[in-house]
């Protein structure tokens, strides 16, 4: 396949706002796209030259980009600037000045998907001494070497600013219809998925063996597992009608879920919930699971803590977050040490555990870890039958300082990426009469007023995840309960995410409209008072008295909660007085 015709389909797509016509597009492109091409090319829709858990980026800023296509048309490059400015988008800009160019440059060459893909690749590879500058020349070449329409989309993925306004969900769905005319196969499709959150791989699989070739997906050591997410309870006393009268409870601790991997060379790669390689944030648990593990290759996941050396206490979130950052690792890993409990076990030896039953899966990680270190222990784990054993347990953990449970059903598997009553979580709430917190999309923003508009926003609005036809709705704007410090942070993550015109992806009643749209990225934990019924907003419902608790750089836009997740919550509220 030619990338012109490529970008051709990236044009239609940027113009396409159902999703459903987006889906007939993709499956049309995979299905023209050979076997052999087409992980290449579900890499180059996300903007990428690698999966997503893969930590390879291209390592060119705008302005480096800028000063390559003006290098490559001879540009003024006061002039150029100006005109990028005014168009706003770098993408546009190169495609308007190569068709100027066009007759100045001319070739006869129509590079294919494959070849601009490996010269990508091996961009990104570079590193080291005088790297930058022969980036600089490998993409003025290749700006040189395509269409107007092709510069476009090229400079977009250099620069990280595809943004077609689908995610990995419609993909799959695309998948389906390739493969059988409709989106019958998706559930199968997203159960592999799931396992091995690789569009390329699937892509691949499907292509050149059909829905046969991903049945029975095994985890692979190396590439994360997307995690399985809990249901929720408006009492504890629930718990026991979901998992069949006996449930293994655990302390819900408050810090980062890890999920690590231990590959036979002993190399350690620690993956966050948004498939994230943290590995290096972490040094003190990647040498300790080297000590630790009595295996060659497992995939174990567990939650890093925070905790005072001296009092043995855990320390409350605000400060475990410090041991996410790029720098002063050493330093900060001395000052906040961690423990990590681990929780589950999903690979040992080349057996996938995902879908043992989880006194099976609870048996064998505590054979392989023995908590001997300090760093890396087992959760601890208690069976209960009886109601009253159970609430005992969680007003325990609260006492200590945690913040609720987490039951397990016993006969359970592990349910990667998906939701469902094998895992229960129940969180203290302290006066709110809705029992927990709600992981929530920042969509837009509206401009500040008065006092805040040194802040250059006043109000956000936030929404939840309809899963079932793939888009987001609208619970509630927020303009109140934020410090400066996290006025000004939002601000900050949402000047990465602005774009022109609302995402496809978004449902908005016109009433809730915002004055800047944001592509889905910025994800936060809100608490509200209450739901309750709503016109205006898409959900249906509402948040009364919304209030930021805290940001989600864990978390995908995916992970957020969905809708009806957010109706049991409005009826259970109906139905118990917290």
């Amino acid at each position: 396949m030619l990338f012109k015709q490529f970008s051709e389909t990236l044009s239609l797509l940027e113009k396409t706002d159902s999703r459903l016509k987006m889906t007939e597009v993709l499956a049309g492109l995979f299905r023209e796209t050979p076997a052999e091409e087409i992980d290449k090319v579900c890499y180059l829709l996300q903007g990428r030259v690698v999966p997503l858990y893969v930590k390879l980026d291209f390592g060119l800023a705008e302005r480096l980009v800028f000063k390559a296509f003006v290098s490559a048309f001879s540009l003024n490059g006061k002039e150029a600037r100006r005109r990028f400015h005014e168009l706003g988008d770098l993408g546009l800009a190169a495609e308007e000045y190569r068709r100027v160019t066009r007759t100045l440059f001319q070739t006869d060459r129509e590079p294919t998907v494959i070849e601009v893909y490996n010269r990508l690749y091996q961009l990104a590879k570079l590193e080291g001494g005088g790297s930058q500058e022969a980036k600089l020349h490998q993409v003025a070449d290749l700006l040189q070497e395509l269409d107007p329409l092709s510069n476009r989309f090229l400079v977009r993925i250099l620069v990280g600013n595809l943004r077609l306004g689908f995610s990995e969900m419609t993909v799959l769905d695309a998948f389906s219809w390739m493969t059988a005319g409709d989106k019958s196969l998706r559930a199968e499709i997203e159960k592999a998925y799931n396992v091995r959150p690789d569009l390329g791989f699937i892509g691949r699989t499907l292509k050149a063996k059909g829905l046969g070739g991903l049945k029975g997906v095994k985890p692979e050591v190396g590439v994360p597992i997307l995690m399985a997410k809990a249901e929720r309870v408006a009492v504890p006393g629930d718990i026991l009608e979901k998992t069949a009268g006996e449930a293994a409870v655990e302390p819900k601790f408050d810090g980062f879920r890890l999920q690590l991997h231990l590959l036979p060379d002993k190399t350690v790669r620690i993956y966050s919930r948004n498939l994230d390689d943290v590995s290096y944030m972490y040094p003190d648990i990647v040498a300790a699971l080297v000590a630790e593990a009595g295996a060659g290759e497992l995939i174990i996941e567990g939650e890093a803590v925070g905790y005072n050396p001296g009092t043995g206490e855990f320390l409350p979130f605000q400060e475990t977050v410090q041991r996410k950052r790029k720098y002063n690792i050493a330093e900060v890993s001395r000052e906040v040490p961690l423990k990590l409990y681990a929780f589950d076990l999903l690979y040992l030896e080349g057996r996938s555990f995902i879908n043992e039953p989880y006194l099976k899966r609870r048996e064998t990680l505590k054979k392989i870890i023995k908590g001997t270190n300090g760093v890396i222990t087992v959760a601890p784990e208690r069976v209960v039958r009886e109601p009253a054993e159970l609430e005992a347990l969680f007003t325990e953990y609260v006492s200590e300082g945690l913040e609720g449970i987490m039951a397990k059903k016993l006969t359970g598997r592990y349910e990667a990426g998906a939701r469902g009553w094998n895992w229960i979580k129940f969180k203290h709430s302290y006066a709110a009469r809705v029992t927990d917190t709600l992981d929530c999309l920042v969509m837009g923003y509206d401009y500040g007023k008065g006092k805040r508009t040194k802040f250059g926003l006043g109000a956000f609005l936030v929404g939840v995840r309809d899963e079932k036809n793939d888009r987001f709705v609208t619970i509630a704007k927020i303009g109140t309960g934020l410090t400066d410090e996290e006025w000004r942070s939002l601000k900050d993550s949402a000047h990465r995410h602005e774009v022109k015109e609302k995402p496809a992806a978004y449902e908005v009643n016109k009433l809730m409209a915002a004055d800047v749209w944001l592509e889905p990225g910025i994800v936060v934990e809100i608490r509200a008072d209450q739901i309750t019924k709503s016109p205006a907003h898409t959900a249906g419902l509402a948040l009364r008295f919304p209030r930021l608790e805290r940001f989600r750089t864990d978390k995908r836009p995916t992970d957020v909660t969905s809708l009806p997740e957010l109706d049991r919550i409005f009826r259970s509220q109906r139905n118990h007085s917290v």
